[in-house]
């Protein structure tokens, strides 16, 4: 059996931890440079605020339901996060970390546990002792442990945060339950194309031909309709990696220089590096974008991007950083203002399956290199170590205007109690 434990509202419940007078109350966090709804409690669901709303928009609209309104404040989330993850691991040695606010729980061996108490005693240890709600789903599979907690999230106080597939009869409920457009692992092109064919639910996807699945789809569907049918199929590891990274920014002026532009993709495709090595993965692709400023109507706009096919697989900062920035020349012009730019990383391979040219390679000392990188940044914070082709004094602040203090990380934002 497996466990999915996915907190609620985790952002905003971050928040709620620290200012417990905002218990009952609406909230919603922000992205970057505060620009749009990322998450929302309960009460902002209710009073019908959308997830992406952007934040300009929705101004007083938060004013007159007294919404408040936090910028990510992504220290604390991330520290509260491990907490959470660490008392997990009380319960289970086999914890698979999947994001920062879902973890996957192998329950070998606990045969003979009550798992609905097992569950709801897990929510309580970590109510307690975080105050982050959770909310916890068993089956025994991935896909169906996945839907037993979409139906404890959405039924807290029938299932006190906490439900079980452990019978024939309870996953055929649940998957004639939920909509095909929510199962776990169909995207949203294949969620139109099952929809066109009048397959409406889970459990339709599931009467579906291995034939059908795999000439319409492909092997990875057909493995999820199997976990479904309660036939372990999946492995985490083969859906868990992104597919893509990317880094963009909106400047807070207008841009014409090109050794700013030239600074900037380096830092960026430095960050894509270091995600890329969190998930040993090396990128065969890249694309760099840049867009003028398209509310200034009335200076002249240009937008471009460029793909560029990698001659090998690399996760090195360096060659990332020196391929985008050969992008970027090919893209530039002068005469514009450049208002917003990006990096993208596609088509991964894992570190230990790639296939080596015979004629170029990326550069094996780099690997060593990025390891003690990243191990002294992750030690010392703030990325202390740059390459040379980035601006050393410049720290990349965004905008972040409604930030909470880090509660958990920094001592002059601990909370002072007086007794």
């Amino acid at each position: 059996m497996y466990a999915l434990v996915d907190c609620n509202n985790f952002f905003a419940s971050c928040e709620r931890v620290f200012r417990p007078d905002l218990i009952g109350k609406p909230i919603v966090v922000l992205s970057n440079n505060d620009g749009c709804v990322i998450s929302r409690s309960n009460e902002a669901k209710e009073l019908g605020v959308p997830m992406g709303a952007l934040a300009f928009q929705y101004e007083s609209f938060f004013r007159q339901y007294n919404v408040s309104v936090f910028s990510g404040n992504y220290v604390l989330y991330g520290d509260m996060s491990n907490r959470v993850m660490d008392l997990l691991r009380e319960f289970t040695p086999k914890c698979d970390v999947y994001s920062i606010d879902e973890t996957f729980m192998e329950l070998t061996g606990f045969d003979y546990y009550n798992l609905v108490n097992y569950g709801a005693e897990i929510q309580k240890k970590v109510k307690q002792c975080t105050g982050i709600p959770i909310s916890v789903g068993i089956a025994p599979t991935y896909s169906l442990a996945k839907v037993a907690n979409h139906i404890s999230k959405k039924y807290p106080d029938k299932t006190q945060n906490s439900y079980v597939i452990d019978t024939e009869e309870k996953r055929v409920k649940a998957l004639k339950w939920l909509p095909v457009k929510d199962v776990w692992g169909i995207g949203r092109r294949h969620a139109a194309r099952l929809l066109k064919h009048g397959i409406l639910t889970a459990y339709d996807f599931t009467q579906l031909s291995d034939d059908w699945v795999k000439r319409n789809m492909s092997v990875i569907e057909l493995r999820l309709k199997k976990d479904l049918s309660g036939i372990p199929s999946i492995q985490l590891d083969e859906i868990k990696p992104r597919k893509s990274i990317s880094v963009s920014r909106s400047f807070e002026r207008n841009i014409t220089e090109f050794n700013y532009l030239k600074e900037r993709i380096a830092s960026f495709s430095v960050i894509c590096a270091e995600r890329l090595r969190k998930q040993n993965s090396c990128c065969n692709s890249l694309m760099v974008y840049i867009q003028t400023n398209r509310q200034r109507k009335e200076l002249s706009q240009y937008g471009k991007s460029f793909l560029m096919q990698l001659p090998f697989p690399t996760n090195s900062s360096i060659e990332l950083a020196q391929f985008a920035q050969q992008a970027l020349q090919l893209i530039f012009k002068e005469g514009y203002s450049y208002k917003r730019m990006g990096v993208i990383m596609m088509d991964f391979s894992p570190v230990d399956q790639l296939q080596l040219s015979i004629f170029e390679n990326s550069n094996p000392k780099h690997v060593q290199l990025m390891n003690v990188m990243d191990r002294l940044n992750n030690s010392f914070g703030e990325r202390k170590i740059k390459l040379a082709s980035q601006d050393q004094k410049r720290v990349w602040k965004t905008k972040q205007e409604k930030l909470s203090p880090c509660y958990t990380t920094k001592l002059s934002d601990i909370i002072i109690v007086k007794a």
